[in-house]
């Protein structure tokens, strides 16, 4: 990385250039010994530029951090990151900390260190999102702050909610996220949460459950997402199921939805949902549900390509998104900043071991098995999939590495293990030990964690998971397990389209091993098949050209980047 030249201080030289000249003459006649004066001025004035220049030509480095940090930029963190690592010539961290206005400013930068830290650990040039998202979000911005928790419109909805009145003029409407699930899932529906409720204009608010508040930061300005521990649907929200009475699929079952609104409806858009829950994404059963002033939602998938088939939507989300394929990307980016009790883990792993590779790559393994293994099928089907594919350095036949001199600088590349089983991760760094490799890389193989078993009730575990998916969105290449929302989160944070490892079945090798995605969205693995219009089954993975089925979930739906958009 190259040092920012002095010249960028001109402005300082200047200064006193102007100062040597600045003598005017009080008189226009002729006087030598004024002349001789300006004169002796004028070279004296010449000296001191000149030295000045040649002192700022390459001035220390550290000398430059000061200004820099007046621009609240964090480049501590840049320089031990970056600083001697020629060889991966990270592209010049940019300067505008918003993500190209994506962010909202006026957060206590102390409160949330990840929100304007993280671009520092990011190589590449960050995606621009479009204008007209940017302005739907601090439009959201606005209502949420209007409409908050203990806002007086708040407090007037919910003494409505209170007595079961329903107001027909209703000064908000809310959309209320049910935490449950695993962590991966969680991130996944609150992203999809949150764009629903920028489709109808409605205020997001999130059940805390065990630890959403100790693991991301607040995202709206001057009002919190969190829902007030005093709701008075709470205690009722462990007990909503497929089978309430409150439910919009058992509402339609009655044939009641005609009748007087409700205060509140339940959505049950979990896995095990049936045909009529599955009505929630059909254009006229939303004319129903907008006249409610309260939803309560409850899921564990990401229902965001279903949104884009819906008509009454279509236009407003190629406005938001036109590239198809960066949805989660860019609500990921702007919803969920580490808390900084997990930004310390994030940072302080990527600082000590991944910082100073030249290439960083991600292996995430997940094992749907009753053991987590490791398998030796699982094994050989990793080393398959990064050695066809040039993902992992080729390993070499000649004992005693390459020769060469001890003195040249070799490529260094850092790979990082997922998994709840150490056993994947023990057996590639002893294979990149035991073996040198054929162009002679230096190879370090690190895993924060194994866990042994998927514990999403205990915090700490929560942590390390939220760290884990964070470091892997920020390696170059990243090898992903075909099902996981694990991996989901991590490709699309980061932006990168990962190769995905085919699940295996009958403990073998699939063939070929993996293969590399079309596009970075998560994958929603239990869509419904139907044509609202037409009351029939479809489908609808093949309705439009940029909602397809996914590559690891033959029967899943994702998002695309058609080529003709």
């Amino acid at each position: 990385m190259k040092r920012p030249n002095g010249r960028a201080t001109s402005a300082d030289g200047g200064g006193g250039d102007h100062g040597a000249t600045s003598g005017p003459e009080r008189k226009c006649g002729f006087n030598p010994m004024k002349l001789m004066g300006a004169f002796l001025v004028s070279v004296m004035g010449f000296s001191v530029l000149f030295s000045v220049s040649v002192v700022l030509r390459d001035p220390p480095s550290d000398g430059l951090w000061p200004v820099v940090e007046a621009r609240n930029l964090d480049f501590a963190h840049q320089k031990a990151i970056l600083e001697e690592n020629s060889h991966a010539q990270p592209v010049e961290v940019p300067k505008d900390k918003l993500l190209g206005d994506l962010l909202a400013p006026g957060f206590d930068e102390g409160s949330c260190q990840s929100r304007y830290q993280s671009l520092l650990y990011r190589r590449g040039v960050p995606q621009k999102a479009s204008s007209y998202l940017i302005s739907k979000l601090r439009s959201y911005e606005a209502r949420h702050k209007k409409c908050g928790p203990y806002t007086s419109s708040y407090n007037k909805t919910v003494e409505d909610l209170k007595s079961g009145r329903h107001s027909s003029t209703p000064e908000c409407n809310y959309l209320v996220w049910i935490s449950v699930s695993g962590l991966g899932n969680r991130i996944l529906t609150l992203a999809s949460a949150f764009l629903y409720a920028l489709l109808t204009d409605r205020v997001l608010l999130v059940d805390r459950g065990v630890d959403i508040h100790d693991l991301f930061c607040e995202p709206f300005p001057e009002a919190s997402w969190l829902l007030p521990l005093d709701f008075p649907l709470t205690t009722e929200f462990s007990i909503f199921n497929q089978s309430s009475h409150q439910s919009y699929g058992n509402v339609v079952k009655s044939n009641s939805t005609e009748s007087a609104p409700r205060p509140y409806m339940y959505l049950h858009l979990l896995h095990d949902y049936d045909d009529q829950d599955k009505l929630f994404f059909c254009d006229q059963d939303q004319a129903h549900l907008q006249r409610i002033p309260w939803l309560v939602l409850k899921s564990d998938n990401y229902f965001v390509p279903s949104l884009f088939l819906m008509p009454s939507f279509e236009q407003e989300l190629h406005s938001l998104f036109p590239d198809k394929d960066t949805v989660f990307h860019f609500l990921g980016r702007y919803l969920f900043h580490p808390t900084n009790a997990v930004w310390g883990l994030i940072s302080r792993y990527y600082e000590a071991y991944l910082s100073k590779a030249d290439a960083t790559i991600g292996i995430q393994i997940r094992v749907f098995d009753v053991s987590p293994g490791p398998f030796k099928h699982i094994f050989d089907q990793i080393l398959s999939c990064t050695t066809r594919e040039s993902i992992l350095p080729e390993i070499s036949q000649q004992e005693g590495g390459v020769v060469g001199s001890t003195t040249t600088q070799k490529r260094r590349v850092s790979v990082l293990i997922t998994s709840l089983s150490s056993g994947y991760f023990e057996q590639i760094r002893d294979l990149y030990w035991e073996n040198p490799t054929t162009a002679g890389e230096v190879v370090a193989v690190f895993q924060p964690s194994h866990e042994i078993h998927q514990q999403s009730e205990k915090q700490n575990h929560n942590r390390k998971a939220w760290a884990e998916m964070y470091l892997l969105s920020l390696t170059d290449k990243l090898v992903t397990s075909s099902w996981s929302t694990f991996g989901y989160v991590a490709q699309g944070l980061g932006g990168v389209k990962p190769w995905i490892l085919h699940k295996p079945e009958n403990h073998t090798v699939p063939d070929p091993p993996c293969r590399r995605a079309m596009s970075m969205e998560p994958c929603f693995h239990a869509p419904p098949f139907y044509d609202c219009k037409a009351r029939t089954g479809i489908d609808t993975g093949a309705v439009v050209p940029h909602v397809r089925h996914c590559e690891d979930m033959s029967w899943g739906l994702k998002l695309f980047q058609h080529h003709s958009q």
